[in-house]
């Protein structure tokens, strides 16, 4: 810190004695700050003397000391008593096949991120530093993922107690199941909040892996603690339409929850639901258009009051079927209204729409922003390369070679490789986790196998084709029969919702017409 920091203390010492005051900020008292107090001092001292000999001369000398414009002094003490706490999702059999070998936040989405790098990144982005990811289905490749991109075990970026630990199911002498809810994979592991390490924490957040969406999760903190709730849940509004696939609230002008019902199965249910969306910001017109408030699935708690409800609440399995409804009758339970984009990646059909959305321009959501990223793992590969090809409005990632094709609407992931002569569009080809050497592609060829990547003169249409696939040449996968629902595991592909999905690491020979 420097005699030009930016700052709100401006004194005349000028007919004074020559004395500075100077705010004190919160890591002054840190070895890296020795510096900035000795610039400090020096300059009192510089303002001192310059101050006695304008006594004599009757001058006014100015000293402004200014300090950071995003210098905010309590952030750190307030990120450190917050604790995140990532949900890892069931089986995620609505995301089958893609999930077939690997968790759902592990997917790969945008051509180079996992679904796991949006509430990661959010924690990040917000100062919190404390995360633990419980996980229990196909957790490896999340594992080795978060390993590899969050790799904070020492805490030294976050002034040495952050850290992200991945919490996995498991069988204890007094527990002998596996996680049976988003409740209970909390409550299996919340004698880890209660551990000494934890000892700061006051607020818990409890986020999902599975959804886009931008946010700054201090804000969402700040609310609940500004409002003294127990319980705050992210609220979303929406329309008639939607409203039915989420746990929807009712609440008052002060906005606290008077009622949760958990995804209504009947009209009546809905419409029971259905409450005054103004109270929320909205403008009447809006408030008609979405007339019911959703639960984003995302949760602040006081830590004791989380603790309890736990206990409590032995054998309650889920937090929005039966935690929340149960609390809201006894407690402060309030929302906090989100207006970004947000969308749950919760289907086959879902996923693949949201995937095509990013290559919008502009699209309506963006990995990249300069002040709030995205992270994700870190890799050294070439730059995309693109040969006599026609590409309009697609995502071509790191590592991808694309040899004289047309490319539309489509993402083209890490290390994919599109042979020449090929029409893609409306798709989405995931790429690789390696390079083959030619020396390997020419045994595949000569063993009759197909190499990974897209071959020659293919047709792909509203289809996913997952990692380390290989596609043959004179493919065409167009869903010429229009169907809708297909299972073919031998061959590793499947049709979900229309959409045509190529297994991670399956074969499609050539001449093959899907």
């Amino acid at each position: 810190m420097q005699a030009s920091m930016k700052g709100q203390v401006a004194q005349q010492v000028a007919g004074t004695q020559g004395r500075m005051a100077c705010p004190r900020p919160a890591f002054m008292g840190t070895p890296a700050s020795l510096p900035a107090r000795n610039s400090l001092r020096a300059t009192g001292r510089r303002v001192a003397r310059q101050s006695a000999r304008s006594r004599s001369t009757a001058v006014d000398v100015n000293a402004v000391v200014e300090a950071p414009m995003s210098y905010e002094p309590n952030m750190r003490s307030r990120t450190s008593t917050v604790l995140a706490i990532i949900l890892g999702g069931g089986a995620g059999s609505r995301l089958f096949p893609l999930t077939k070998s690997r968790a759902k936040p592990a997917v790969p989405i945008g051509g180079t991120y996992r679904l796991i790098d949006v509430p990661m990144s959010n924690c990040i982005n917000s100062g919190i530093s404390k995360i633990y990811v419980l996980t229990q289905f196909n957790s490896t490749s999340l594992n080795r993922h978060l390993g590899r991109a969050y790799n904070m075990g020492s805490g030294v970026r976050f002034g040495g107690d952050g850290f992200v630990e991945v919490l996995s199911a498991t069988q204890t002498p007094t527990e002998k199941v596996w996680f049976q809810g988003t409740a209970d994979a909390v409550r299996q592991y919340k004698w880890m909040i209660q551990d000494v390490k934890n000892r700061a924490v006051e607020d818990v957040v409890i986020l999902s892996g599975d959804h886009l969406y931008r946010m700054d999760y201090m804000k969402f903190v700040n609310y609940h603690r500004e409002t003294n709730a127990d319980i705050t849940i992210g609220a979303l509004p929406n329309s008639a339409e939607r409203a039915k696939e989420f746990g929807l609230m009712k609440i008052d002008d002060d906005r606290r929850v008077i009622g949760f019902t958990e995804k209504p199965k009947t009209p009546e249910a809905l419409d029971a639901c259905r409450v005054d969306t103004t109270v929320l910001g909205l403008t009447p017109e809006e408030a008609k258009e979405k007339p019911f408030i959703a639960s984003m699935g995302i949760y602040v708690f006081k830590k004791n009051v989380l603790i309890d409800l736990l206990t409590e609440n032995a054998k309650a399995h889920d937090f929005g079927g039966e935690i929340i409804p149960e609390a809201a009758k006894k407690m402060n339970v309030v929302a906090y209204p989100f207006y970004g984009y947000w969308e749950d990646i919760g289907t086959v059909k879902s996923f693949f729409d949201e995937n095509l959305k990013l290559t919008r321009h502009p699209a309506e959501f963006e990995f990249y922003d300069p002040q709030s990223p995205m992270y994700t793992s870190p890799r050294v590969v070439p730059p995309a390369t693109i040969e006599n090809s026609k590409v309009t409005e697609s995502i071509i990632s790191q590592g991808a070679f694309v040899h004289d094709s047309s490319i539309t609407n489509a993402i083209i992931g890490l290390r994919a490789i599109i042979g020449k002569g090929c029409t893609i569009q409306d798709a989405l080809i995931m790429g690789a986790d390696y390079y083959e050497s030619e020396s390997k592609v020419a045994k595949k060829l000569a063993a009759g196998e197909v190499p990974l990547g897209v071959g020659e003169n293919c047709v792909i249409t509203n289809a996913i084709i997952d990692k380390n696939a290989g596609i043959g040449k004179n493919v065409k996968i167009i869903n010429k029969e229009g169907v809708e629902e297909m299972s073919d595991e031998k061959r590793g592909i499947y049709i979900r919702s229309g959409i045509v999905v190529v297994t991670k690491g399956a074969q499609v020979p050539d001449n093959t017409i899907i």
